[in-house]
């Protein structure tokens, strides 16, 4: 049986699953391939380039904790993200003849557009004829599991970089529940201390190569753990995006030409081995995402034996 709840919508903004974003990012089930493991030795002694961006704006306390913590990490971190927050905004690119760019302070720029706005001028114009070997995305206010990803401004960032062939993580911290502001950005802290983790694990085994395979990015979720949010998650599980979409809207006619949006979460059992399942278990949800909406080979096949035959 299924559980609803209803949200007000400046807390839905704020879980980013407003429900105006664009094209989705689509995750594919499979693993990521793991080359074999490199000796300690191997470790590339550069730090690594990071373009650091977001969907909650260039201020906001996890792209600030994300920078500090990255940087402390050995890793050249420049911040270029949204000016305000785009919470929602999903993939959408602007396409205004103009774009108002701030540099408030050394290795930030903030972009007055979406996280897609802000990845593309990045590469474009801050990292100009030398890409960064990797973008992160957050740590974002609240989860992106399930269909609040396919809406994500964070996982969006994520995408831009990996439609531009640059390796990209989405970070996000949040349970299943109303995030609350105090524990919530306690849980960004073991969120990045993963993140940190996971991203020196993936330079050990790339060697000199890439960090992940060509047009593969991740979709990482921290779920919140202990009445603190400090606690240490259960576990790491690669996962997929839950198919179901969490967020269902309703409209009541107010008979004046607008209509009252009421969204509530309608939550359902999760799916085994996806990304909701493992947060709603403690565990931190690792999914491989890529830019595109290609099916696999199995659809694929299935599609083209149902349309066989037709002509124009």
């Amino acid at each position: 049986m299924s559980r609803k709840r209803v949200l007000p919508p400046a807390l839905l903004i704020l879980c980013t699953a407003a429900l105006a974003g664009t094209a989705p990012a689509v995750a594919v089930a499979s693993a990521v391939a793991s080359p074999q493991t490199a000796p300690a030795s191997a470790r590339p002694a550069a730090p690594l380039r990071i373009l650091l961006t977001n969907d909650d704006g260039y201020n906001a306390p996890g792209i600030r904790k994300a920078f500090e913590r990255l940087t402390a990490a050995g890793h050249d971190v420049t911040i270029v993200a949204p000016l305000t927050n785009q919470s929602g905004a999903g993939t959408k690119m602007s396409n205004a003849p103009t774009i108002t760019v701030k540099h408030p302070e050394p290795k930030v720029w903030a972009v007055d557009g979406t996280p897609g706005d802000s990845v593309a001028f990045g590469l474009s114009e801050v990292f100009e004829g030398d890409a960064p070997d990797l973008v992160v995305s957050g740590t974002n206010f609240g989860p992106n599991v399930a269909g609040l990803a396919t809406h994500s401004g964070t996982v969006g960032g994520a995408v831009a970089a990996l439609g531009s062939g640059v390796p990209a993580i989405a970070l996000s911290t949040g349970g299943l529940s109303v995030p609350d502001p105090v524990t919530t950005v306690n849980a960004m802290d073991p969120t990045l201390d993963f993140a940190v983790k996971l991203i020196d694990r993936l330079r050990v085994r790339a060697k000199s190569g890439p960090l992940l395979p060509k047009g593969v990015g991740l979709n990482v979720n921290h779920p919140v753990i202990g009445a603190d949010g400090k606690g240490t998650a259960a576990g790491m599980s690669t996962t997929f995006q839950d198919p179901q979409t969490l967020l269902e809207p309703d409209f009541t006619d107010s008979g004046d030409g607008t209509w009252k949006v009421e969204v509530t979460v309608d939550l359902r059992s999760p799916a085994m081995g996806g990304d909701l399942e493992a947060v709603s278990a403690g565990r931190i949800a690792v999914s491989p995402i890529n830019a595109n909406w290609n099916t696999g080979p199995a659809d694929h096949a299935t599609t083209s034996a149902l349309i066989a035959g037709l002509r124009p």
